[in-house]
């Protein structure tokens, strides 16, 4: 019959294709609409993503000036250097200052201490948009008197109200106003540095402004006349280099927000694909028995006449056509949550998001649907070229071979590098993307490799089974045309997106509880001043706490490093200096001694300095290799407008997850007694009672000291692990979904080998009861099997991160894995009893003569 000339050349009738595909789908359309679901979470997460980065990307566009409130910003780490001082003056029409710096502030209400970032404004600023305030007038308020600002979060921990009192240093503030909002900043910021605004002009008064504060200073400028602002950066900005001041401006900020987040919206777009991944892989398997049921069929069209491209093209146009309705549902779905997602990213986010219908977004998520549901549809599509007439009449005996068609390497090749582009176009990096498609494919057979390895440990283990209900549930794992893989993948790495996030939390968690048991400081005093230092040991040996290490700190600079200066290395690239070498500002120190946290991994140790020699300091490990300097090299620093000479000695090792100073520069002792320098104070104190009383003994006698409670920043960690978990974990539900679904439709195509199966039994005499118990302990062990894969995952990933990049031991909490796992098994328990109640509850004859 193939050889048949009239059949050879007849033409394709497209519209006779369709309305064959239409009559084949009346019987199958749930059942192909069950299939393409798997798909619809994918594209809904992928379509609420690009609506959220377009929306996000134009909200930025429009309101990147708010993001700094000027139209140009010049900052610097330490004083003006008066040569600039008359270029400063000589910028905008409209000039502010403020000066920040961190410091603690005094509630006598409450008798409340904590670390704030105190900024000391003078000015309109900001220009663009406004100081958000309640009341509302106070944002402006505030600068004509004795009166401060201070962050909502202050207001609600510490029971502030308008008209009470703070103290900042030495000077007592009237609360003129809670602020809301500030240009620039985010939730997630005010956690961490809440900010107290008080005017400029009482800055001397409060006595934190001494000689070796750390004050950052910043200027703001507007333009009321048209000016062209990147010619007037490119005309100052080598001036201000030359004295380690940076200039922003509202399209170097619009430029560096857009790019941090558009990281994230990439990162998360991944995570949404990595859904539709998932999907994809469960209507391939689906539609391969699917294809499998229809052998008889397509071999019936066959005998009738029809072409294996025609039968092809009849199967192909039922999934296009489902994969549209799929592709749509889903973009419908996603532009409905993508009004959620701001809601979701408040926190991070310091601008206010649109919610806008995109339609680039909706179109983009339907073509994709389309093209990936039709792709990986195609690896078993393509076999039914491979069905002959002859499978009419032996079905049984001649079963057509699904798998080894030398076309599927060629779907194979199309869907690898469908993936790599897509990759692509989010990372924006071949390489990247490459990794990424190698990593994906790397996991996904990990998790078959650890499933296929389960099954056949367990299958060992059925055979030493002597029960009946045992051994026909778990032999059902490897009935034909099982979904047994498929499930473990999909809903083992949902397990694992979830539960690992479990365990990272939990370990960053321990470690810093551990860091601040026993006793080990949780506490540290900063910003003491040389003449203090005797008298804050003395009042913390009085709170009958202990004085666990005072450490001196004196900032300095790099001048030189083995006699080439910055000027050097930006004309000469190749001398392998990073540019920053130059430009940071290090905080060293000067001891005799290696502290507990560090060891010397090359060179010696000197402890003390001999006179007349050149200075023999120990740097850090990772200080040596990011700045390619090592044993034996020459640096020149500058201390406080003193040159130093000085020869790395020797290079350390320090395990900076320890609660106490390190440094990256060490010098010896005998060189900086007398220079400029402030000291740290490290103690441990028992209780929240015994911290809070310290801290305000502390500030009423020494306000220009700051202090970091361990306790707080525990709860801070904790809170903005939370947040990130919380975005995370909303990604990963439509994997988890997606898994769901996947169970659901391998269930519901799997109903029709189980007809069999339970018709035979029923026959054989198994109860209904006996029956459902079989069900059960089958998608008990699938269940478990996925939970447990999953798992097994996590665990080895969180492990892997521990070590290797967190260089933390390895110690979670187990609990919520423990929970996840029963979770995860019972509802895999709930869904297929559910699907399989027909089944179960109808008498074989009935079920024949329906089926």
């Amino acid at each position: 019959m193939e050889n048949n000339p009239n059949i050879t050349k007849r033409k394709i009738n497209i519209r006779w294709l369709f309305n064959m595909a239409l009559r084949d789908s009346r019987k199958n359309r749930s059942r192909l609409l069950l299939f393409i679901s798997a798909i619809i979470f994918g594209i809904a997460a992928l379509v609420a993503i690009y609506s959220f980065r377009y929306n996000l990307q134009h909200d930025i566009d429009k309101q990147a000036a708010t993001l700094i409130g000027a139209d140009l910003v010049v900052s610097g780490g330490k004083t003006v250097d008066p040569t600039v001082e008359p270029l400063l003056a000589s910028l905008g029409d409209r000039r502010s200052e403020e000066r920040s710096f961190p410091s603690m502030v005094y509630f006598p209400k409450t008798q409340g201490t904590r670390l704030v970032q105190v900024r000391a404004l003078k000015g309109e600023f900001p220009y663009y948009g406004s100081l958000e305030t309640e009341p509302v007038q106070a944002g402006t308020d505030f600068k004509n008197g004795k009166k401060a600002l201070i962050d909502r979060i202050l207001a609600l921990q510490f029971n502030v109200r308008v008209n009470d009192s703070v103290k900042v240093g030495e000077v007592t503030f009237l609360v003129a106003g809670i602020l809301d909002k500030a240009p620039g900043q985010t939730g997630i910021s005010s956690g961490v540095a809440p900010i107290v605004y008080i005017p400029l002009q009482y800055l001397e008064q409060t006595g934190l402004s001494k000689k070796g504060s750390r004050i950052n200073y910043s200027f703001y400028y507007k333009y009321d006349k048209p000016v062209d602002i990147p010619t007037v950066v490119k005309s100052i900005e080598p001036k201000l280099e030359k004295v380690q001041m940076g200039i922003e401006t509202v399209e170097i900020r619009k430029e560096n927000t857009g790019r941090a987040f558009g990281d994230l919206t990439r990162f998360l777009s991944l995570v949404g694909f990595i859904a539709l991944l998932l999907g994809c892989v469960g209507v391939a398997s689906a539609i391969h028995i699917y294809i499998r049921e229809k052998i008889a069929s397509i071999a019936i069209m066959r005998c009738l006449g029809v072409k294996a491209s025609e039968a092809f093209l009849i199967y192909l146009i039922q999934i296009i056509g489902i994969g549209i309705i799929g592709s749509v549902t889903g973009a419908l779905l996603g532009t409905s949550i993508q009004h959620v997602l701001p809601s979701v990213m408040q926190q991070f986010l310091p601008i206010t998001i649109s919610t806008d219908i995109s339609w680039l977004a909706i179109g983009q998520g339907i073509l994709l649907g389309i093209i990936i549901s039709v792709l990986f549809a195609l690896l078993p599509l393509i076999s039914i070229r491979n069905i002959s007439p002859l499978n009419t009449l032996r079905i049984n005996y001649d079963e057509v071979n699904l798998l080894r068609d030398p076309f599927r390497w060629l779907v194979y090749l199309l869907i690898v590098g469908f993936v790599v582009t897509f990759t692509y176009f989010q990372l924006d990096s071949w390489l990247g993307s490459i990794f990424f498609t190698i990593g994906i494919s790397i996991a996904f057979l990990i998790l078959t490799f650890i499933a296929w390895l389960l099954m056949k440990l367990m299958r060992l283990f059925i055979k030493s089974t002597r029960g009946y209900l045992f051994r026909q549930g778990f032999a059902n794992l490897y009935r034909p045309n099982n979904q047994t893989i498929i499930l473990i993948v999909s809903i083992g790495l949902s397990t694992a997106f979830i539960c690992t996030l479990f365990f990272i939390q939990s370990i960053l968690m321990g470690q810093v509880k551990l860091s601040s048991s026993g006793n080990q400081s949780n506490m540290i005093l900063f910003d003491i001043q040389t003449s203090q230092q005797k008298d804050i040991a003395q009042l913390t040996k009085q709170q009958h706490l202990p004085v666990i290490q005072q450490v001196p700190i004196v900032a300095v600079r790099l001048d030189k490093i083995n006699g080439h200066t910055l000027a050097d290395v930006i004309k000469n690239p190749k001398l392998n200096i990073p540019e920053r070498a130059f430009t940071w500002e290090y905080r060293v120190t000067y001891r005799d001694s290696l502290s507990a946290t560090e060891k010397v991994i090359k060179g010696d140790w000197v402890g003390k300095a001999d006179p007349g020699k050149e200075i023999p300091v120990s740097i850090e490990d990772n200080f040596s290799k990011r700045n390619h300097v090592n044993i034996g090299d020459h640096l020149v620093f500058n201390v406080q407008g003193v040159s130093m000479n000085a020869i790395v000695s020797s290079v350390r090792q320090v395990n900076w997850n320890k609660i106490q100073t390190n440094f990256q520069v060490v010098f010896p002792t005998g060189i900086l007694e007398d220079a400029p320098q402030f000291h740290v104070l490290l103690t441990h104190v028992p209780s929240a009672k015994v911290s809070a009383h310290y801290q305000q003994s502390v500030v009423r006698r020494f306000p220009n000291v700051s202090i970091i409670d361990l306790g707080l920043v525990l709860g801070i960690v904790d809170g903005l692990l939370d947040k990130i978990g919380y975005v995370i974990r909303f990604m990963s539900a439509f994997s988890i979904i997606t898994g769901i679904v996947v169970l659901i439709a391998s269930v519901r195509i799997s109903k029709y080998q189980r007809i069999q199966e339970s018709v035979l039994l029923r026959t054989l005499g198994a109860s209904r009861k006996q029956i459902f118990a079989i069900t059960a302990l089958e998608y008990l062990f699938l269940g478990m099997l996925s939970a447990l894969t999953g798992i097994l995952i996590a665990a080895a990933g969180s492990w892997a991160l521990a070590k290797y990049s967190f260089e933390i031991p390895f110690t979670i909490n187990w609990l919520p894995a423990i929970l996840l796992f029963f979770i995860i098994s019972l509802l895999t328990i709930i869904i297929g009893l559910l699907n399989s109640r027909g089944v179960l509850n109808k008498p074989p004859l009935e079920i024949l003569r329906g089926n």
